[in-house]
Order: structure tokens, then C-alpha cells, then sequence
């Protein structure tokens, strides 16, 4: 009885302790972040390194601004970010709804061609792509930067796999009472998809929001750069300002924990909905 006693003793200090140490070496990278964002690269690198916030912030900034022009690389990244999320979810949810819910030849073709696609590295394309956006004299433009990459076979598996799950039964419900296919697919279907729509959201926000291959390729300007174009060109120059990367990271990592806090609520139903089932 006393070994047990001891054991859930330790069990109750060992397991806290180990949460602590978890949470601190989560949190640690981000508080770093915002220590160099304040304060100045000799800083960063002394000995021993500094691990308080400064008062070089807006310094930093204005030097970054100077830089890479940090506002028009903020609105370029949302702009496509957020656009490219928009049209790759009219994409995939609809060639989803079409071949979970329609039955015609060629259905398991199809699918299994585009689960194939998903093993071509994506170094493969880029040839083709920008010969492709070359001849349409879309070169250094929004839509090169979004269009070729709209339909994401990874989204396309991921909601063809919820739209799976949904009865057939309603929607041959609402068809008998006269019900289109348009308005059965986004009036009955499409609301019940919340979670997977927001799962499939956060996925292709991170991987536009963190390409930085296909912008490097496409874009000639700096005022076409993405972030991550615009912050590995802060490391061609001889000396190196990690105060102004420490910001331009900072200034990146928000937007993307507005996009998940804003779809968390979702996100968590479709985790639980599924733990359920």
C-alpha cells in the first residue's frame, strides 16, 4: 500500500514537472523571437546573450522597412494566401462532392490518379509550370504566384474522405422535393462540412504562406516578394541585421496564429466529432 502511495506521489510531481519542462521549451522559441526583435544584433550575440526585452523594436522595423519594404511583402503574403485558400476550396470540394457522390466510369481512375500525383516531388514541376506561366505572360503577377498550385490533391483526398461519411440518403431526400445539385451541395452538404473546411484551410494556408520555392522562381521584383523570399534576402548582404530578421519572423508568425485561433473552433469539433465516432 505504501509502494503504491509512493508511486502515485512521484506520478503526481513527475508528470507536472515534465508538462513544465514541455510547455517551456514551447514557449521559448517564440519569447527568443521577440527578444531579438528588440534589440540589437551585437545584443543578440553576446556573452552571455541577452534574454531581456529591449527598446529597439521600431527600430528594427523602420531598418526592415528600409530593407525589403515589410508592408507591401505583408499585404503580398496575405493577398495570396488568402486567395489561393478561397479558390483551392471551390477546387477540392467540389472534386471531392464529385467523385465521393457521383458514380460514373472512370470515378476510381480519377481518384487514384490524383492520389499518384501526390508521390511527384514537387521540384519536378517547376519547369513546366514556369514555361507554362511564361507563354501566358504571367510571370511576376498574382495569379503565377496562386494558379498553379489551386488544385491540391492532398485537399481533394481530405474532403472526399468527410464527404464520404455524409448521408446519401439526404441528399436523395432533397432532390425529391426538387432540390438542385448547387443548392444541395452548398445549402445542405457544404454547412456540415465546418471541420473539414477549416482543417483544409489551415493546411493550405501554411503551405502558401510558407512556399518559398515556386515564388522564388516566378517573381523578378521585390514588390512581388513573399515573406519567405523577402526574409532569406536579408542573408545575401556581408553583415547580417538578425534584429531585422527577428522582426520580419515575428511580423510572418502572426497572421498565421490569427488564422488558426479564428478556425480553432471548428478545427477542435472535427477532432472530437471524429475521437466520437
Amino acid at each position: 500500500m505504501q509502494e503504491k502511495t509512493a508511486s502515485t506521489r512521484i506520478k503526481k510531481v513527475i508528470l507536472p514537472l515534465l508538462l513544465l519542462i514541455g510547455i517551456v521549451m514551447s514557449i521559448f522559441p517564440f519569447y527568443w523571437m521577440l527578444v531579438g526583435s528588440t534589440n540589437h544584433t551585437s545584443k543578440i550575440f553576446s556573452n552571455p546573450p541577452t534574454m531581456v526585452v529591449g527598446d529597439q523594436f521600431l527600430t528594427n522595423l523602420n531598418n526592415l522597412n528600409a530593407s525589403i519594404g515589410i508592408w507591401r511583402v505583408l499585404f503580398n503574403s496575405l493577398f495570396v494566401s488568402i486567395s489561393y485558400v478561397i479558390l483551392a476550396l471551390i477546387v477540392s470540394t467540389m472534386a471531392a462532392y464529385a467523385l465521393s457522390k457521383f458514380h460514373f466510369k472512370g470515378n476510381k481512375f480519377i481518384f487514384m490518379a490524383f492520389l499518384l500525383s501526390m508521390m511527384i516531388p514537387h521540384q519536378a514541376l517547376l519547369i513546366p509550370q514556369f514555361r507554362m506561366m511564361s507563354d501566358f505572360n504571367m510571370l511576376n503577377t498574382y495569379l503565377a504566384l496562386i494558379l498553379p498550385s489551386v488544385c491540391t490533391p492532398f485537399a481533394i483526398f481530405l474532403m472526399r474522405q468527410n464527404f464520404m461519411a455524409f448521408p446519401t440518403e439526404l441528399m436523395e431526400a432533397a432532390r425529391m422535393d426538387g432540390a438542385g445539385e448547387l443548392r444541395i451541395f452548398f445549402r445542405i452538404v457544404l454547412p456540415s462540412m465546418k471541420p473539414a473546411l477549416a482543417a483544409t484551410s489551415i493546411f493550405l494556408f501554411l503551405q502558401q504562406w510558407n512556399n518559398f520555392l515556386w515564388p522564388l522562381v516566378v517573381t523578378t521584383s521585390k514588390e512581388m516578394y513573399t515573406f519567405p523570399v523577402a526574409l532569406s534576402s536579408l542573408r545575401g548582404s556581408s553583415i547580417i541585421d538578425y534584429g531585422q530578421i527577428n522582426v520580419g519572423i515575428l511580423i510572418a508568425t502572426i497572421p498565421i496564429i490569427i488564422f488558426f485561433l479564428v478556425l480553432q473552433k471548428h478545427f477542435i469539433q472535427g477532432m472530437l466529432g471524429s475521437a466520437v465516432k
